[in-house]
């Protein structure tokens, strides 16, 4: 069978051949690559030459590059074009992966080569990146049990195969159990508060579904978030609300509610082999945080500025709900509704009178004008880049003196290949092959509003945040210099990686950036600047609630992995009350965030939810730096380009800060921008 991962991919700048490649192709490339990089580890166990940087450090950073983008390939489609074949394949693909990845860092021999290099690392002269890489090897194998005896590592490999498994059963669940509810409506009555755009979108899923005639809402966010936001009818948002609250709770074949408690016990039991107290000691270690006191402390500072806002927000809006409407108590399938109708009477604003000035091919245009105007790139469509999906459009980056810089995939749309949210991710890491820069490939996958009949792809302000915000990790990917793949990048401490994604949705409230893109889709007419300063007023409308939110969400992480786990019995009354000192309306019947919160059980950032806050504080502090000297200032986006984007994790995160904003960030940006302080 001929496979197109064992041949040199001979694509326009070596882009994955999508078109060539089939499910039947990744579990032999898989079998192939494997082998491979196990002959590579081979290799410089068995060099007999004396251990220098070169032969084991650069040598172990260079193996392994097929089985990279093999495992990178399909892990990526999984999510993003996925079938059922796909998720069957990958019930065999991850655990033969996880089982392979611990048998090179549990590998007696090939450690004592590394450590003979960290033994001696004082005498050798290397660079600061050098130390890093150095630094970041020698720890991956102490914490993956490389100091472990025989038995502690039988151990860590059965748990580190078994979470493999749950985390990929995890989101299967999360995914079937979003594909499986529609909500089918039959009298247009019960559209009553619906935006046009709305209904339309709604009655096209219906046509697609073999429904015509009727209007069908899901659980895709461009589905949901309009339908709670605009529809009058009170219990069709309790409907929708509870839905999407239960997903993977409700006691059927795809409750996820043993697996959580598993992952965290699992989590719980390999920290402690390891040495550590808590699974969050062992992941903290490596982040700017350190330490769980550390996190609780932000979360306890910044809920103790918030909360009497947020309360005093709550009590606004159920008194406006109940002058309204005569709620007498105000639910959560409430909320976003009478949000939206008070900040539209306080502020004579709302997601509606925005959507005609946000086409997202315009949004595209103006975050590509933005990155223009800051770094000068440029970003060309081209058509002889393959794609995995037809919705995908690939861009080539240029510099300004016409060099090439990155690929560029853009996927926008939902479907039911795909799962709900938005993130950023790669196809090849940029790094040096000798003296050649081998330049990234990087993709921006979101979920946004399709376009209609009547009507183009027209995004909400926070669709609009949304993309910015992905675009920012795309130009940390696009723009790395660095030498090694492992430290490329979107490669750095995981409370440090939102700060290039969280400080590019700053432009979007700036008139100067609005106005290179922000114009209605009919008339051509700029946003106008009345309209731009509603919207500025308006933002912090609801800060110190939607502060609380992320507390919430932080706090139940930190409820899961900073203490033994195993008391625990029932998930439901465990997050209740994880989260009881930050709830300000009643609890959802039935409802259970744990079982599809897929950041924490099945993505990376278990004892790490905090940090979009710890990143907020980094990047208001730094855009307090631009807007001092301009949002365009072409000397202080170099200093942010060449201290932040171009080293990925070269250093250490705290000193890049510093080089570029000249001093350590305080939370005091953060609070005022939030109208907290």
């Amino acid at each position: 069978m001929s496979n197109p991962f064992l041949t040199e991919f001979t694509t326009a700048f070596g882009a994955v051949p999508f078109d060539k490649i089939s499910n039947e192709h990744y579990l032999p490339a898989l079998e192939v690559a494997m082998k491979q990089h196990k002959e590579e580890i081979e290799a410089i166990k068995n060099n007999q030459e004396k251990e220098t940087f070169s032969n084991v450090i650069e040598a172990y950073e260079k193996s392994g590059s097929l089985l990279g983008v093999v495992a990178g390939v399909f892990f990526n489609l999984h999510s993003a074009n996925t079938d059922d074949e796909m998720t069957e394949i990958a019930k065999e693909f991850s655990p033969k992966l996880t089982a392979h990845s611990n048998s090179i860092t549990l590998d007696e021999g090939l450690f004592n080569k590394v450590k003979a290099i960290y033994d001696m690392r004082e005498t050798l002269d290397l660079s600061v990146e050098q130390t890093t890489l150095l630094d970041k090897f020698y720890k991956d194998f102490t914490r993956n049990g490389a100091l472990l005896n025989e038995e502690q590592k039988t151990k860590l490999k059965g748990i580190d195969e078994e979470m493999s498994k749950l985390g990929l059963q995890f989101s299967d669940h999360v995914l079937k159990e979003t594909n499986a509810f529609e909500m089918v409506i039959e009298n247009e009555s019960d559209l009553e508060g619906l935006p046009e755009g709305v209904k339309e979108a709604a009655a096209m899923t219906a046509k697609e579904k073999e429904k015509e005639g009727k209007w069908i809402f899901t659980l895709d966010y461009p589905s949901y978030i309009p339908f709670v936001t605009y529809s009058s009818n009170r219990a069709l948002r309790e409907k929708l609300t509870k839905a999407m609250s239960s997903r993977a709770s409700k006691g059927n074949e795809r409750d996820n509610k043993e697996i959580v408690k598993r992952i965290a016990n699992l989590r719980f039991e390999r920290a402690n082999i390891l040495g550590y107290e808590t699974h969050a000691d062992f992941t903290l270690e490596q982040r700017m945080a350190l330490k769980a006191d550390n996190v609780f402390n932000l979360l306890d500072d910044l809920k103790s500025k918030a909360f009497p806002a947020a309360k005093e927000h709550i009590a606004e809006v159920k008194e406006f709900a109940k002058k309204l409407d005569g709620i007498e108590e105000l639910q959560s399938w409430d909320y976003a509704f009478y949000f939206e109708k008070l900040k539209k009477e306080k502020y004579s604003i709302d997601d509606e009178m925005l959507k005609p000035y946000f086409k997202l091919e315009n949004v595209l245009d103006g975050v590509f004008k933005v990155a223009n105007k800051l770094f000068g790139l440029t970003f060309e469509e081209r058509k002889d880049i393959p794609k995995y999906h037809e919705d995908v459009i690939t861009y080539e980056v240029k510099d300004a003196d016409g060099n090439h810089v990155s690929v560029f995939y853009g996927d926008y749309f939902p479907r039911a290949a795909k799962r709900g949210g938005a993130w950023m991710t790669l196809f090849r890491e940029q790094h040096m092959d000798g003296s050649t820069d081998v330049r990234p490939h990087v993709a921006n996958v979101c979920n946004f509003t399709k376009p209609t009949d009547s009507k183009p792809s027209l995004l909400t302000f926070n669709e609009v945040t949304t993309l910015f915000h992905e675009f920012g990790h795309g130009l940390h990917g696009m723009l790395s210099k660095c030498n090694y793949e492992t430290l490329a990048g979107t490669n750095v401490y995981w409370d440090f990686v939102e700060l290039p994604s969280q400080i590019l949705e700053n432009w979007a409230y700036e008139k100067e950036c609005l106005d290179l893109f922000a114009k209605h889709y009919e008339t051509g007419e700029l946003i106008p600047s009345d309209l731009v300063e509603k919207l500025k007023r308006s933002a912090n409308f609801g800060e110190g609630r939607a502060t609380l939110r992320q507390i919430s969400l932080a706090k139940l992480d930190m409820s899961w992995h900073s203490a033994d786990p195993s008391d625990i019995s029932d998930v439901e009354k465990h997050e209740e009350l994880a989260t009881e000192e930050v709830r300000l309306l009643p609890k959802i019947e039935g409802a259970c965030t744990s079982t599809s919160f897929g950041h924490i059980f099945a993505g990376g950032y278990s004892s790490g939810y905090y940090s979009y806050k710890w990143a907020e504080v980094l990047d208001a502090d730094a855009f307090e730096a631009f807007k001092e000297n301009g949002i365009f200032d072409k000397s202080t986006a170099d200093k942010f380009r060449e201290n932040i984007l171009e080293k990925g994790g070269s250093e250490h995160p705290m000193e890049l800060y510093k080089k570029f904003r000249g001093h350590e960030p305080t939370a005091d940006a953060l609070l005022r921008r939030g109208g907290l302080i």
